[in-house]
């Protein structure tokens, strides 16, 4: 793993004339060693959206930081926000961790979207039923486990991206996109992030029908040489 860097990259925007996006996005370093990042979309839209993704995120993050494992932290935020608003409001919450005690890759999920892998070259979807949190009792997250590895790659995404395009009966076909994007030469995590949201941009007009959150994490070659960490954010205002 020493050759290796660890890639991680967000593209969102919030529903069309809709003042605040209800998906949340987080990173927090784990105690011993890696990464977990948290995309939480919480139910319906705009501010009351937010303040539940955040009420989650916010939640999964001090647990990760604590040392707690993914799959502990999905159940425990589950109660949380369960006991925190009766069983009235749920949020789809999806965990992405390198781990480096372990060596593995722990993809979390309690979400409706799929969730593409790409390990040893091929894509395989993820998708294993699973429930939101914050509804139904004694709900659990769909666990994926795999070994780190040079090229292993993970694309999460909410429904704003699942749905584009639904309203002219058109439909996003991510891993169509992400395919034709590394074949164009782009193999960054950035990249790949970027091109997703602009491919269901494009289906949409321009006008995002719900909030769309892309996070795509992967193990590529550190071309750099270096040991330095670096993190860049790029958000208008």
């Amino acid at each position: 793993m020493a050759n290796l860097e660890i890639q991680a990259a967000v593209a969102k925007i919030g529903k069309y004339a809709t003042s605040e996006s209800g998906d949340t996005v987080e990173m927090v370093e784990r105690p011993h060693g890696g990464i977990s990042l948290v995309v939480v979309d919480g139910q319906r839209s705009g501010r009351s959206a937010k303040i539940i993704s955040n009420l989650v995120a916010r939640k999964a993050l001090s647990l990760l930081a604590e040392g707690v494992r993914d799959g502990a932290v999905a159940r425990a935020t589950h109660d949380y926000l369960r006991t925190h608003r009766g069983g009235k409001v749920s949020a789809e919450l999806n965990i992405v961790s390198v781990d480096l005690t372990t060596q593995t890759l722990v993809i979390s999920r309690n979400s409706r979207c799929p969730i593409l892998l790409r390990q040893a070259g091929e894509y395989r979807w993820l998708t294993d039923s699973s429930e939101a949190v914050g509804i139904y009792p004694n709900t659990k997250p769909a666990i994926t486990e795999v070994p780190l590895s040079e090229g292993l790659a993970v694309a999460v995404f909410t429904d704003g991206i699942l749905g584009a395009g639904s309203h002219s009966q058109q439909q996003m076909d991510v891993e169509a996109v992400v395919a034709q994007i590394e074949a164009g030469g782009e193999s960054s995590a950035q990249a790949l992030a970027d091109g997703v949201l602009s491919a269901a941009l494009a289906l949409d007009k321009g006008r995002a029908q719900d909030d769309c959150t892309v996070l795509v994490v992967m193990l590529a070659p550190n071309k750099r040489g270096d040991d330095i960490r670096r993190l860049a954010v790029s958000f208008p205002i």
